[in-house]
This record gives structure tokens, C-alpha cells and sequence, in this order.
């Protein structure tokens, strides 16, 4: 198949300019003036933007084991409608656990036939599989995830100390990476357990001293092992300092961020709105701040949406009991929009988004085909219109429970192409490979 599209405004790694994006067998062949285009080349309206499909390194889906929480095609879709064209499958929630590579395979299986985007995997470290971090980087996970506390289910446990440096050791060996949840499990034990309607005290039972001791054991065992780390979903911005002093001294760590740690303020949630639970929790005003202008600065490098839904059920809204709700928030669909939303109003441009949000993603996540608009990359493209402003109100999710609904956003998914060609919701994604372009 072949296409060509045009836009006054397309965002490539050299920035935004007028140009036309020529596609062959799936991959850009060429990216030219905005006038040197064939008869038939499909041109954007003036109110739409080209960026390159992005890409979320962070997503649960679930499938096998709870696919009532969410399952490869509803979560596919709802990426492909919000501009997402790759995402990359998290080791947890689903049963089994992706801490092996019979597990991997049998996720692939469930997988199989369902994608409407592109999937990777991450694989999992957990207590007693190091052995397994090495095969599963073979058989084509993007990395490995542990968790440093309670990972809220029992099949996916936390690394102690020594169960982290043993993992890593053999992420350096395999020149690999390990992602790592950073929340400390010492520190939470002492701190107020969660309990009943108020979101403060939900706050309280997960200080940010939490993030910043988790990180600190997570740069110490990088910095004996050599190994390179990442920080998922960062919320404390007291631990930035940390992170520039590790980097300056040449260990190998990186961060991110999610769209909720961006929008929201500990300030502003209601008692009782379960919605908005997730760990780390979302703090205040100040930590929200501070996390933007890390992203500007580069201190902080990609945002992707931990999406992590669950059964409405299990987020207890009808008591509202953030005890006993699940912690995590369903975003996949609206990210872009969301994180638009707050960057245009900071003065961030679109060039900043496609690098959080497709360019480092990719990168992070070792697929070369993805991530940019170039030639030789997959011709995975979003049409997109900046000022369009609209409410969330139906998601292409499981179910419907988000703390973005009824929120006003700026910014809308008209159009995405996965390899040249409309992603419409059917099946047409493949399964990825860590470094197969």
C-alpha cells in the first residue's frame, strides 16, 4: 500500500514544518516539501497537525488470567483512538505473570489475532527467576519489571536487595534493562495504613520518602552492577535531585512520568473519588510543577499512562474507601489529549509531546521502527487538531472508570495510520521484538 500525506504543521525530529510524508510497504520512503507531492496525496486540513504515532511503554492489559479488567482488543482500540500505535504490555496482573518464557509465550497466544495496534512486552524479575532474565531478553522482551514493595498481587512479588542486584547483574550481562515500580517498602510499613474516604490520609500512607528511598536503593545497585535502570511513573519531584547526581556520576537510570501526575493536584481530590487512586499517589500542586519542568529540562524523559484499570467493582466507589479500592488509573485513550492540554498552557509545543511521547518511548523501549517521523520508520501516523476542545465522555476501555471523565481537554485524534494504513479497530497489529526494526 501506498500513501502520502501532506500537512501544513507535521512535527519530525528536526521540528515543525509544512511538508509531505511518503509511505511504501508500511515504512516512510520519503519526507519532502509540502508541495512535492503526487496527485491523490491525502492533504490535512489547516486545524491538523502530523505527529508520528506515539507509543506507550507502560500499559497493563491484563490478558490472560483478569481479562474482565481489560484484554488485548479493547485496550488496542482504545489506543488507536487516542493516537497510540504501540504499546508495550506490562509483566503483571495478567495470570500467569510474564516472569518466564513459557509465560511470555502464552501471552503472545492470547495476543495473537486480537491487536488493533503494535505490542511489545516487558518481562518480569521477581524472587527466585533470575534466572530467566537473560532467555526472556532473548526471546524478545524490551526489558524486565520489578517492584521494591508489595506489588498488590500475590503472583508478582517484590525484590528484596539481594533479589534486585542478582537481577540486575544479569541485565548487564545481557545489556538489558530493568524498569523498577520505586516505592519503598520499609517506609510505607511505617507510615499510617490507608484507610476509609479521606484522600489525605490515602496520601499519608504513601509519603514521597518512599520514592526517594525505593530510588536510592535502585541507583545504588545500578551504580555496583553497571546495569541500566529506568524509574517508571514517577510522582515525588523531591527525587529529581537524586537522579541528576546518579546520571552525573554515569550510572545508567532514566524516568518517566504519567498524564495524572501532570493534570492533577493532591489539593483537588475529592474525599471519596476512588477514580483517582493509584501508586505513587498524586501529590501536590508543587510535585506536578516541578515534574513539568523536568520534562522541559530533559531531566525527566518520556510520559506514558500506566494505564491500569481494574473491574468498577474493584475501585469501590460505592463506599468510597481508598483502603480498599485498587490502586490505578485507566488513560490510555486520552493521554495525548490530557498532556496537551497542560503543555500548551505552560508553553510547550507539540515537538515536546512527540519526543515524551513517541520519540523517548521507543527508544526506551528498544524499537527502532518506531517513535519518529523519518524515512525508514514505520509509517505510523496521527492526524491530530490542536484546539479542538471536547469532554470525555465515552472510552473505548473495558470500563468506564476514569478520573478524566467529564473533564474538559484541548486537543483531538482525527486520524492514525499503523504502516500506512486507517487503523479502524481491526486486528491489524503485529506482536513486536525488542531491536527488530
Amino acid at each position: 500500500m501506498t500513501l502520502v500525506v501532506r500537512a501544513r504543521r507535521v512535527v519530525t525530529p528536526e521540528g515543525e514544518r509544512p511538508a509531505a510524508v511518503h509511505t511504501a510497504g508500511g515504512r516512510i520512503t520519503a519526507v519532502t516539501a509540502f508541495d512535492d507531492a503526487p496527485p491523490g496525496a491525502l492533504t490535512l486540513p489547516d486545524d491538523e497537525v502530523l505527529l508520528p504515532g506515539l507509543v506507550d511503554s507502560h500499559v497493563h492489559v491484563n490478558e490472560p488470567g483478569r481479562t474482565e479488567w481489560e484484554g488485548f482488543a479493547s485496550a488496542t482500540r482504545a489506543a488507536a483512538a487516542g493516537g497510540v500505535t504501540t504499546i508495550v504490555d506490562m509483566p503483571l496482573n495478567s495470570v500467569p505473570p510474564t516472569t518466564s518464557v513459557e509465560a511470555l509465550h502464552v501471552k503472545r497466544r492470547a495476543a495473537e489475532g486480537q491487536v488493533a495496534v503494535d505490542v511489545a512486552f516487558w518481562g518480569g524479575a521477581v524472587p527466585g527467576n533470575a534466572d530467566q532474565v537473560r532467555p526472556l531478553h532473548a526471546a524478545g522482551v524490551v526489558g524486565v519489571k520489578c517492584f521494591l514493595l508489595d506489588s498488590g498481587v500475590p503472583e508478582f512479588p517484590p525484590l528484596d536487595d539481594a533479589g534486585l542486584r542478582a537481577a540486575l547483574a544479569e541485565v548487564a550481562a545481557a545489556d538489558g534493562l530493568l524498569v523498577a515500580h520505586c516505592e519503598d517498602d520499609r517506609v510505607v510499613a511505617a507510615a499510617p495504613p490507608p484507610a476509609g474516604t479521606s484522600y489525605a490520609a490515602f496520601l499519608a500512607s504513601r509519603p514521597a520518602a518512599a520514592e526517594e528511598t525505593a530510588i536510592g536503593r535502585l541507583v545504588a545497585a545500578a551504580r555496583e552492577t553497571g546495569a541500566r535502570v529506568h524509574v517508571v511513573h514517577l510522582a515525588d519531584a523531591d527525587a529529581l535531585p537524586l537522579l541528576r547526581r546518579a546520571r552525573a556520576e554515569g550510572v545508567r537510570v532514566s524516568a518517566e512520568t504519567c498524564p495524572h501526575y501532570l493534570t492533577f493536584a493532591a489539593e483537588e481530590v475529592p474525599d471519596g473519588a476512588t477514580s483517582f487512586k493509584c501508586c505513587p499517589p498524586i501529590r501536590e500542586a508543587a510535585h506536578r510543577e516541578a515534574l513539568w519542568a523536568a520534562l522541559a529540562d530533559d531531566d525527566v524523559e518520556l510520559v506514558v499512562s500506566d494505564h491500569s484499570p481494574c473491574t468498577p467493582e474493584l475501585k469501590r466507589l460505592d463506599v468510597g474507601d481508598f483502603g480498599l479500592a485498587w490502586g490505578g488509573i485507566a488513560s490510555l485513550q486520552v493521554a495525548l489529549p490530557v498532556v496537551w492540554t497542560g503543555a500548551r498552557a505552560r508553553g510547550l509545543t507539540l515537538g515536546h509531546l512527540a519526543r515524551w511521547m513517541a520519540e523517548a518511548p521507543a527508544r526506551l523501549a528498544g524499537l527502532p521502527g518506531k517513535g519518529v517521523i523519518a524515512v525508514g520508520r514505520d509509517a505510523d501516523l496521527v492526524a491530530f487538531a490542536p484546539e479542538e476542545r471536547w469532554t470525555v465522555t465515552t472510552l473505548l476501555h473495558r470500563h468506564p472508570v476514569t478520573p478524566y471523565a467529564g473533564r474538559r481537554v484541548t486537543g483531538a485524534v482525527r486520524r492514525t495510520w499503523l504502516r500506512g494504513e486507517p487503523v479502524d479497530g481491526a486486528p491489524r497489529g503485529r506482536l513486536l521484538r525488542r531491536g527488530v526494526p
